[in-house]
């Protein structure tokens, strides 16, 4: 088969981009769109052309590293699958397809279709975790977590970090994200004691890193490929909620939702 691809193409954080058309001849329909892509990057370097930057890891759906924005959709237009897992027999042959990268003020180009998605590692660093003492692993009955919060923890826990809910909302939110990670802890014991801080933390920490504000617009949980449910964030909310009120000190301050002293 044979595609039309229109490529985002920038050289440096600084320099201004442009889409440039590329017709790609001879693929299998069973290619992945980043085989295509290779194949492309085969053709441009033997041309001595400068070869298309984009981000890749695991191709096999599980570290998200694959994050393009395709035909205007975060991964593509196959729900629930991540770039590495979309196919060329999602495309009828001779379709002309549009590939950016990530778009939010939070991800800053750094060449052609590779962002810096180090925000989103920081909001982490803030308080995604749980101070659990190492050693031996605890007997099963230890602590004991229903069977429904347990499901629903391992799938908030299913979040790849990829920012695809970044790049489909309107407001460039990460309020999905956010709400995975307190949602996989909130639910466990050993989440419970750093739940406040954990729920003001990574708020912050969001605001801080130029995220914008969730409007309940839902593209967030149409583009993820994991499906994390947009009714997490209700959850965040709540969470958020309870520790403005339980907090010792709580204040609002300029740039965030709150300030804990």
């Amino acid at each position: 088969m044979n595609v039309i691809l229109h490529i985002w193409r920038q050289a440096g954080p600084a320099t201004p981009g442009r889409f440039e058309t590329y017709p790609v001849a001879d693929l299998s329909p069973d290619m992945s769109f980043l085989e295509m892509l290779d194949v492309l990057n085969e053709t441009l370097v033997a041309r001595g052309e400068e070869p298309i930057a984009f981000d890749s890891d695991c191709r096999e759906g599980i570290c998200g590293a694959c994050s393009l924005v395709i035909d205007g959709i975060p991964h593509g237009p196959v729900p629930e699958t991540t770039t590495c897992q979309l196919y060329l027999r999602h495309f009828p042959d001779g379709a002309e397809i549009t590939v950016e990268p990530f778009r939010a003020r939070a991800f800053p180009v750094i060449r052609d279709l590779v962002v810096d998605r180090g925000a989103l590692d920081r909001v982490l660093q803030t308080g995604g975790y749980a101070s659990v003492n190492t050693g031996s692993a605890p007997d099963a009955n230890t602590h004991l977590v229903a069977k429904e919060d347990a499901e629903t923890a391992l799938d908030a826990a299913a979040c790849l970090g990829c920012g695809a809910c970044v790049a489909a909302c309107p407001n460039a939110s990460a309020m999905l994200f956010v709400a995975a990670k307190i949602t996989h802890f909130s639910l466990l014991p050993q989440g419970q004691p750093e739940r406040i801080h954990r729920a003001i933390a990574l708020v912050e920490a969001m605001d801080r890193e130029g995220f914008g504000a969730c409007s309940n617009h839902y593209e967030c949980g149409a583009a993820c490929p994991e499906g994390i449910p947009v009714r997490f964030i209700a959850r965040l909310n709540r969470d958020y909620l309870r520790a403005a009120l339980t907090s010792r000190e709580f204040t609002e301050a300029p740039g965030t939702r709150a300030h804990v002293e």
